[in-house]
């Protein structure tokens, strides 16, 4: 092996190392952001009834994430109720708050109901094939029968195109999810679909489209009523 072949292995391999550690690294200062915030909070309450948690600073931080896992927990509950409409009611007049909620939701891909992610496939650029795109809900579009499918840009989904697509012209990827697709579009094509969803290639016809996935799920909400 060449000199130039060394280096370049070496920087390829390094590389490798680089990205397989960057989400990893993202993670850990996530958390670490969301813990000092924790013990900033948790410790000033401490020091306000006199007590003084540097004593015993593991059993204060644990009891600090603890109760933020709580709060987190309760918050959860109190989002399904009708409580949590009337808030969004009251803070949908704060200019901005409508909007930062909606984008919010966007990354939530657990979503269910009319504005649930889907992973669509549509008729590519080309003049073959399809391309994967997301379905932000299952509205209706202005055109009967047409619903909105948006294509984002690789590697940085934050552009992209919007077509107006004939139901049964929409393929639904069942069991994929928004984070499948940001994936997707991170590797820029390294990662083929079937490989971040760890499924063995199909054929086009074996996935439903949208209008048949719209009438099973339909009938489904029928039955469980």
């Amino acid at each position: 092996m060449t000199n130039n072949s060394t280096v370049k292995h070496f920087l390829n391999t390094m590389l490798q190392g680089l990205f397989w550690l960057l989400p990893i690294i993202a993670i850990i200062i996530i958390l670490s952001w969301l813990f000092s915030k924790i013990e900033l909070l948790v410790g000033g309450m401490f020091k306000f009834i006199g007590f003084t948690p540097e004593h015993n600073i593991f059993a204060w931080e644990s009891l600090a994430v603890l109760l933020f896992f709580i709060l987190l927990y309760i918050i959860g509950h109190l989002a399904r109720t009708r409580l949590a409409s009337l808030f969004d009611h009251l803070f949908s007049k704060i200019p901005g708050f409508t909007t930062i909620k909606e984008l919010v939701d966007i990354f939530n891909s657990s979503k269910e109901g009319k504005n649930q992610v889907l992973v669509v496939l549509i008729k590519g650029f080309a003049t073959e094939g399809y391309n994967i795109g997301l379905m932000y809900s299952q509205k209706e579009s202005l055109v009967k029968d047409h619903y909105t499918v948006t294509l984002s840009m690789s590697p940085i989904p934050n552009g992209g195109f919007m077509f107006e697509i004939p139901k049964d012209k929409i393929y639904v990827v069942e069991n994929a999810t928004f984070d499948n697709n940001l994936q997707y579009l991170l590797s820029m094509g390294v990662k083929s679909f079937a490989e971040i969803l760890r499924i063995e290639p199909r054929d086009i016809d074996e996935l439903p489209t949208l209008e048949k996935w719209l009438e099973a799920k339909n009938t489904k909400l029928h039955l469980n009523k």
